[in-house]
């Protein structure tokens, strides 16, 4: 499938108008990469683009979250009232989760370094 990015940049350009914020709070506000916003709105970088990130961009717009996703389709954006899919927010979820269940791996691979320094030769 060809994306249309020239049609997203567009929408990120007009709406951005609309909503009053620049590159760097657009950013921000979808919590991406600066590269990843001036890359969209420009179109210089066409590849195809992860999902949540369009749909981060997308609310970050004030937009439905698939909005972008269905303007890089070639499809007509769907409108507020239309329910994002179950599917989108359940995504959101697990990876969020994922993150959750690293950073407690990363957690608990420190504390037992504490333990083994500060109590260093007890069995556990």
């Amino acid at each position: 499938m060809t994306e249309d990015w020239a049609a997203v940049a567009a929408t990120i350009e007009e709406h951005m108008t609309r909503v009053g914020v620049n590159q760097r709070e657009l950013a921000e506000r979808a919590s991406v990469a600066l590269s990843i916003v001036r890359e969209l709105r420009h179109n210089t970088v066409q590849r195809h683009r992860n999902g949540r990130t369009l749909e981060a961009i997308s609310v970050a717009l004030d937009l439905h979250p698939r909005h972008l996703s269905a303007v890089a389709a070639g499809h007509p954006p769907p409108t507020p009232a239309d329910p994002a899919a179950p599917t989108d927010q359940l995504s959101r979820i697990e990876a969020r989760l994922d993150e959750l269940a690293t950073q407690l791996g990363a957690v608990q691979t420190q504390l037992t370094t504490i333990i083994d320094i500060v109590w260093p030769n007890q069995d556990r």
